[in-house]
């Protein structure tokens, strides 16, 4: 019997909430690409369709989902690109329906950024140059910052205590703790970084490119950071691929706002913390029922084969020098 809480979403469920919320549902419901949270797109009488997302229960405080939503506006008070949540009948953006936290958006067309034109790049270098303008202006008060501890050493542990193999145990816990001292070693030796409000997941997946400029979608991942977590994920290719890309988007980030070079030596730190991070959300997310079905291939003696055999080439990009624009 499934019991995990998602398992209520039933579409009588799913249009409920969002009548009680004043709008007249057309019968219209297509469940989006989204696990973390649920998100569909609801059809509406007379009406162009909403996006509604169902907070997973106890991730997110109150308070935490606020500041994401406070973000938002901000960003959208500048004019930038940022989808929001809409407003209610009671000027509030988080609402509740039968134990559910709810959140709804305009539906926005769009396909994912082509980032092998370089031009796309220079734009959304300044797109991300005035989103840290505004995420500069005060600290989370709420929501949490990355960190060693939590994106590193909880990760580590959680995937060692209850999903590697035994026959990679060993291998596994070696070569975490060399690399989370690496890892510790780098961040200690670069000073001088200022945190700020960031989007935390600002991938290609999370941007809707429409007329020769982006949207910028789901800011649940919103944490205190440097600025260099929202830059590092448009990176792809070798190293000297990623220096030009970095050159790029720099061409139209420091239009705005002048970037701390210093913060190239954290482009391999985030991107192993994210690496140790993912894999322990999809172990922490095991028992949600759309997780195996979605992500088959977890959980496989040769999935963490493959996962310790990135770990090693992180821990040796970690020794190398920092990716810096050409």
């Amino acid at each position: 019997m499934n019991t995990h809480p998602f398992s209520t979403l039933t579409p009588d469920f799913i249009m409920d909430a969002i009548e009680a919320q004043g709008y007249l549902c057309d019968g219209r419901n297509l469940a989006l690409n989204s696990y973390e949270n649920r998100v569909y797109q609801i059809g509406i009488e007379d009406g162009q369709p909403i996006i509604a997302k169902f907070y997973r229960p106890d991730r997110w405080s109150d308070d935490q989902i606020l500041e994401e939503h406070a973000l938002c506006y901000e960003m959208v008070e500048q004019e930038l690109p940022v989808v929001a949540p809409l407003l209610n009948s009671d000027n509030q953006s988080l609402f509740e329906y039968n134990g559910f936290r709810i959140s709804l958006f305009e539906r926005k067309g769009g396909h994912a950024p082509e980032l092998d034109y370089k031009d796309n790049l220079t734009v959304l270098g300044r797109l991300l140059a005035r989103m840290h303008l505004i995420g500069a202006r005060e600290n989370f008060t709420h929501r949490p910052t990355i960190t060693l501890q939590n994106f590193g050493y909880e990760s580590v542990s959680f995937i060692s205590q209850n999903f590697i193999p035994r026959e990679l145990q060993t291998a596994y816990d070696t070569l975490a703790e060399d690399l989370l001292k690496q890892l510790n070693q780098v961040i200690c030796q670069t000073s001088n970084i200022n945190f700020l409000r960031v989007h935390g997941d600002c991938h290609a997946g999370n941007m809707l490119w429409r007329d020769d400029n982006p949207h910028f979608v789901d800011f649940d991942d919103a944490r205190m950071a440097p600025s260099i977590q929202d830059i590092w994920m448009l990176l792809s290719g070798d190293r000297e691929q990623q220096g030009i890309q970095l050159s790029k988007i720099l061409d139209g980030y420091e239009q705005f706002r002048e970037f701390n070079l210093t913060e190239c030596h954290l482009i391999e730190v985030f991107r192993t913390l994210r690496i140790l991070y993912y894999s322990a959300w999809l172990a922490r997310r095991w028992d949600d029922p759309a997780f195996p079905h979605s992500f088959p291939w977890f959980n496989s003696t040769r999935y963490w084969e493959d996962h310790i055999l990135e770990l090693r080439e992180q821990f040796s990009a970690l020794h190398e020098p920092a990716i810096r624009p050409f």
